[in-house]
């Protein structure tokens, strides 16, 4: 922020001693102003429309019309404007809907200055590219009239069984990826919504979260993006990190993440997507946009059950079968459970088979280092040559193949409705 520009603040509460006590709280900020106050939404909203404050402090309890409509009002005149949303209350509903409201922000009552400013500054921040770009951005709505030859492909793992080594597969071999085409424009974006560990395996500590993003969902471009996703230097991976909090999952709905993932398409050369091990809306929308899926199963009776099961539910789903390709991780020869044996009991081709290496693996794990990228060991272990051969098979694979299905294409049912 230059130094002559002030961000202007409109302040709105019932009470006259908060929005007083609010006030004298940004008095001696230099490059705060406080623009107007008001006390109801409907009043609000119209001085949205007269001043166009860059934020406006909303309380979320107000008589006539509350801070959650009024929110949304505002937010339809005045597409710039930050929303922060002050209320006594810090329950998990009042925060998702004030994200569904277009909120940036959440304060909880009472809090101190420090807390306020910098809230201030924060959201005032993560809007300067609707103010200062006049030109069209790539938002999610170019998406109808983008060629489908300029999107970004998008790669998920998945595995209807938890534990055999989804998180470690996918970042691996987005990784190896990034190896083969040094040049490519990569993101990880971690759809384990409640208990995602991509931050973990990558050693990441950040803030930032796809919370962030969900609430300007159709604002995207690359300088939002780029504020909110965390650069992984070793690897050269840009991280969509889940939400921080299990509770704030629920403030991100399978609209954000469709329109999240439409956005990053057209931003990144590479989508890679790692889910969890439920079957929701939410995951279908996955499957629905992504051109790849890379189905994880372990070497052991449970898993290549779950994978059968799993299977036989995409035929009544109707996808196309060749979306999902068959990993097998944690291959052991020692085990009895062969490639072989596995086709035959799927009825499908193994696309990639990842050695069982558990030293090596659990090694990156702890350290937070992805093994492809591990210093000081031999890179032409089976290990290492087999997660290479599984990216340079999935790049020939979107080098060869006509992708038939189109980005956006409709939803599949959800699983209420077909289970009915």
């Amino acid at each position: 922020m230059s130094p002559e520009e002030t961000i202007r603040v409109l302040i709105v509460d019932d009470v006259a001693e908060t929005r007083e006590n609010l006030r004298k709280l940004l008095y001696f900020e230099t490059d705060i102003e406080v623009v107007g106050t008001a006390t109801n939404g409907q009043e609000a909203i119209e001085l949205a429309a007269q001043y166009q404050p860059h934020v406006v402090l909303m309380d979320i309890n107000m008589p006539e019309l509350d801070g959650i409509s009024a929110s949304a009002a505002i937010r339809q005149k005045v597409p710039t404007v930050q929303i922060i949303m002050m209320s006594v209350q810090s329950e998990a509903d009042y925060l998702r809907r004030s994200m569904m409201a277009g909120a940036s922000d959440f304060l909880t009552k009472p809090f101190s200055s420090d807390d306020l400013v910098a809230s201030i500054r924060r959201v005032y921040q993560m809007s300067a590219h609707l103010r200062a770009i006049p030109v069209a951005q790539p938002t999610v709505q170019a998406q109808a009239t983008a060629k489908p030859e300029n999107l970004g492909k998008v790669v998920a793992a998945f595995s209807p069984k938890g534990g055999v080594g989804c998180t470690t597969v996918l970042i691996n071999v987005a990784v190896a990826v990034h190896q083969i085409k040094p040049d490519a424009k990569i993101v990880v974006m971690d759809c384990n919504m409640q208990f995602g560990d991509v931050g973990i395996f990558l050693y990441l500590r950040e803030s930032r979260s796809i919370v962030d993003l969900a609430g300007m969902a159709d604002e995207l471009d690359l300088e939002l993006v780029e504020s909110v996703i965390t650069k992984h230097d070793a690897s050269g991976l840009r991280i969509l990190l889940a939400p921080l909090k299990p509770e704030e999952a629920e403030l991100v709905t399978t609209e954000h993440v469709r329109k999240i993932i439409g956005g990053l398409r057209q931003l990144y050369d590479y989508v890679f997507i790692d889910m969890g091990s439920t079957l929701q809306d939410t995951e279908l929308a996955i499957f629905d946009l992504a051109d790849r899926v890379l189905l994880i199963a372990a070497p052991d009776v449970p898993s290549i059950k779950d994978i059968r099961l799993f299977y036989d539910l995409v035929e009544q789903l109707e996808y196309s079968s060749d979306k999902f390709l068959l990993v097998l991780n944690k291959a052991d020869p020692r085990t009895g459970i062969t490639v072989r044996l596995i086709e035959g009991n799927v009825k499908k081709k193994v696309f990639a088979e990842i050695p069982f290496e558990g030293r090596i693996v659990l090694q990156s794990v702890n350290q937070g280092v992805p093994y492809m990228i591990m210093p000081n060991v031999d890179k032409r272990q089976p290990l290492f040559m087999q997660t290479t051969a599984c990216a340079e098979t999935l790049l020939k694979e979107f080098e060869q193949a006509q992708v038939e299905e189109q980005p956006g294409t409709p939803s599949r049912p959800s699983l209420g409705r077909l289970f009915g």
